[in-house]
Parts: structure tokens; sequence; C-alpha cells
């Protein structure tokens, strides 16, 4: 990846001086100076103040977007590169925000929208080398990136369903098993219902014998008769 365009220098900028008034200058020469003092966070209070003064000024946000890259905050440096490009007139300028906004996409591997950052930095400066390189190569990381992807995809849903299959396997083998053990006790079971059947027909049978053998002793005995006396 190459390199990062830097802060704007007020002294290499091509805008009309009546453009900002003293203050808004001052400050950024104060973030300026702090900046190349590696004092970050120095630098982003003194870009703010200038912003404060003057909302429109596209050097103070894109000096901001670079302070807040310094600082780790990619977000808020993207937002303010993007800023920074909608608000310049200087087209060359206009490329330095482009290519900065790239930058930090593709550190953060954000390749698709870096893709169309390098593009706008090339429509704004099409002899800007840097740019074209680093589309160059994000477009193989791209590319490179989705392939992965696809494969991590593709492992997924292999896994899934191997996993699917073992638990097909499982549940199969464990109804044969159910299956084998229901065999298996099917013969005791049929040998306990007839034994029970044998039982109980055998219990009615000495039933209705014990009525019979008490009937017929009923019918055995003589009856009696009242026999009535005259005195």
């Amino acid at each position: 990846m190459r390199e990062l365009r830097y802060i704007y220098l007020l002294l290499l900028v091509f805008v009309p001086v009546a453009v900002f008034s003293q203050s808004d200058r001052q400050h950024i020469r104060n973030g300026n100076k702090a900046y190349r003092n590696n004092t970050f966070s120095k630098a982003e209070t003194e870009y703010r103040k200038s912003i404060a003064k003057n909302s429109d000024n596209a050097i103070a946000q894109y000096n901001l977007g670079c302070a807040m890259m310094q600082q780790g905050n990619d977000s808020v440096a993207i937002a303010q590169f993007e800023k920074a490009a909608k608000m310049e007139k200087n087209s060359l300028n206009r490329a330095m925000a482009y290519h900065n906004m790239g930058y930090v996409l593709q550190k953060r591997q954000n390749y698709s929208d870096a893709i169309k950052a390098y593009q706008n930095a090339l429509r704004n400066n099409p002899d800007d080398a840097d740019s074209r390189y680093n589309l160059v190569m994000c477009q193989k990381l791209l590319k490179k990136q989705q392939q992965q992807k696809q494969q991590q995809q593709k492992q997924q849903q292999q896994k899934q369903q191997d996993k699917n299959s073992k638990n097909k396997d499982k549940n199969k083998d464990k109804n044969k098993d159910k299956k084998e053990n229901n065999k298996n006790r099917k013969p005791d079971q049929n040998k306990m219902d007839r034994q029970n059947a044998e039982q109980l027909l055998n219990a009615v049978m000495q039933k209705e014998k014990n009525t019979q053998d008490k009937l017929q002793r009923v019918q055995r005995q003589p009856s009696r008769k009242n026999l009535n006396k005259n005195w």
C-alpha cells in the first residue's frame, strides 16, 4: 500500500487568503505545528477550533481527518476526508482527500469501498500513480477476500452436512437398537400373555366346576315336608 497523503500546509494551498479569517488560518497553523510534533490530540483541538470558526473550511476538515487517523479513530477520519472532498474546489486537493479515504478503508480491509475512493481520486487526478497502484492492489485483495469467504461458506456447509449425516446415522442406530430390543422381548411377552390367559381360563373353569358341584350336592339332599298332627 502506497503512502498516505498528509496534512495541507497553508503556504502551499492555492486558496485566496481572503477566504478564511485570520483566526481560521492561525488555528490551522497551530494544528499543523502540533501535527509535525506528533502531538495529534492538540492538532485535533486546533483544527476543530478552525472548523468552529468556519465549517466550510475544507483545509481544516481534511487536516482534522489526518489527525484523527493518526489517533486510530478511522471512522471519524473517513468522515472528515469525505467532507473535505465534497467541499474542496481544487481537483488535486480533492484527489488527496479521496486517496486518504481509500488508504484508511484499505487498512481496515474494506476493499470494496477503498476501490471506490481510489477511483474518485483518479477521476480528479488521472496522474496519481499512488492511487492507481493501491487501486490495483485492492482489486486483487478483494478478489482473494471473496474467494476466502466462499471457501469458508463451503466449509461451513460441509460441516453442517456432516453434522446432519452423523445425527441421522445416530438416530438410525438408536431406532435399530430399539427395534432389536423390542424383537428380543416379544417372545417373552407372548409367553407371559399366554400364561395369563391360561390362568384366567383355569380360574373360570374351576369356578364353574365349584358351582356345578355345589348344585349337585343340593339336588341329592332329601326334601323335607311339614307334617301336621291332629291331636
